[in-house]
């Protein structure tokens, strides 16, 4: 990227003018997402982003799925459009301009996971409209316009240009890309496009309320399509609002991972049994546990907000569990009884589950790996203090740096002297329709007695 282009990208946006532009318009939902990717760019999950645009009165449930979907797509591209960019604009443009951009140029193009969503046409008048509507990009309509028609006459030379960078090509920082060609020499490439393509919903089927087979057969008389991929996780054809996933509401499911829904099983839960879920928000792992043994559960996480989405979870299952607002790293909030099972859940990048986040690979930065494998290490290491002798813990991550995972491991079992039972081991998100499943790494752990 030319030196033109390095610029500081924190907001600077009017976030309180209201765009004259109808709610349901694609050029509403590009506005909205592309306010969205201005706060990643200034270091904000794409999550909390939205729920900011979300706020703004004007949007419909309708806009809101919009601007959610033209968001994603902005970053699950956003080295390939800002590669384009930096090749088509003499100097960069600003925050907002910049943004929109990121969020056009994605819908002109066929992605990992099919064509373009609209015409490329409509695109380009979209976000000229767009870009008339606001004063912080009213000045560049016309460059808007240009770059876009630009694009469309030189699309394959632009690309063929372009993708000969790693970041445009593959869509992450180069030390992303590194670190996966380090770890994963020979898979690499499936690693990153797997992190590309938009995940499945896949649900998890509440076994005290019914089976697997019983709950196919629902969604089939919904005339919903749907497979079996696991033990208790079935995957829609076609992703849809939880309000209209049958019985959701009722507790007959709940949204989770293919890969994540191993967890529960893995930790061998009894009834009666003393567990701990650690670093728990948003309780799909709790709410698991319990929906197969009748455990006295403490679901414990450091963050109020989170934790109070683990009890509207379990409120829903008709489950309960004891909420803990607490660090993992201390031992204040503990009363001293040991716990039988402890699932540790511990903090990382979340390297393994970017096709759901796809703003992370934006968010994070190389040294983020070491310091949080390092905070891992000391939750580790303080939860095995509370596990009974045979109890068994059970080390879970969303990573697939091995800094984070495997090496982790291995090393906890040695300075814990912790025998290592049978588990998963890493999890990559790649791999036919058998192996959805986001990137989890599993190592499962026995105390001595």
């Amino acid at each position: 990227m030319r030196a033109s282009h390095h610029r500081d990208l924190k907001p600077r946006l009017q976030t309180e003018f209201q765009a004259d532009l109808k709610s349901d318009s694609l050029g509403f939902a590009l506005l909205g997402a592309a306010a969205a990717v201005v706060q990643v760019r200034g270091g904000m999950a794409l999550p909390q982003a939205l729920a900011g645009v979300f706020a703004n009165p004007a949007t419909t449930p309708q806009a809101r799925g919009a601007i959610q979907d033209v968001a994603y797509r902005a970053m699950r591209q956003l080295g390939r459009s800002d590669a384009l960019v930096a090749a088509m604009a003499p100097k960069a443009p600003d925050v907002l301009v910049a943004a929109l951009l990121a969020c056009a140029l994605p819908l002109m193009q066929a992605g990992e996971d099919g064509p373009a969503p609209y015409e490329a046409f409509t695109v380009v008048d979209q976000t000229v409209t767009a870009a008339g509507s606001h004063p912080d990009t009213v000045r560049a309509k016309g460059m808007v316009n240009a770059l876009l028609r630009r694009f469309l006459r030189e699309r394959d030379a632009l690309l063929a240009e372009v993708l000969e960078q790693p970041a445009a090509r593959w869509n992450y920082p180069q030390w992303w890309i590194d670190a996966t060609i380090t770890a994963y020499p020979h898979q690499w490439q499936e690693i990153l496009a797997a992190g590309n393509v938009a995940p499945p919903l896949t649900l998890r089927v509440n076994t005290r309320k019914g089976t697997v087979d019983d709950y196919l057969r629902l969604l089939a008389d919904a005339g919903i399509g749907a497979r079996r991929i696991g033990e208790f996780a079935v995957r829609l054809d076609k992703p849809m609002g939880v309000h209209l996933i049958p019985g959701f509401e009722a507790g007959l499911v709940s949204v989770q991972d293919a890969a994540a829904q191993l967890a529960a099983r893995l930790l061998d839960v009894q009834d009666g049994m003393r567990v701990l879920d650690a670093c728990s928000a948003p309780g799909g792992k709790t709410g698991h546990i319990l929906e197969l043994a009748d455990a006295d559960v403490t679901a414990l996480d450091a963050d109020a907000q989170r934790l109070a989405r683990v009890r509207e979870n379990l409120d829903r299952l008709q489950l309960s569990a004891t909420l803990q607002t607490a660090d993992a790293q201390g031992r204040d909030w503990w009363d001293g009884q040991p716990f039988d099972r402890i699932l540790a859940d511990v903090p990382c990048t979340a390297s393994g589950i970017v096709r759901r986040h796809p703003d992370i690979r934006w968010l994070r930065r190389k040294g983020d790996t070491l310091q949080l494998a390092t905070l891992s290490a000391q939750i580790l290491d303080n939860l095995w203090q509370m596990l009974r002798p045979n109890g068994k813990l059970l080390f879970v991550t969303c990573s697939l740096w091995p800094q984070e995972s495997e090496a982790q491991a291995a090393a906890f079992a040695v300075r814990n002297r912790a025998t290592r039972l049978d588990a998963p081991g890493q999890l990559l998100p790649a791999g036919g329709a058998e192996q959805d499943h986001d990137g989890l790494f599993y190592a499962l752990f026995q105390k001595g007695a």
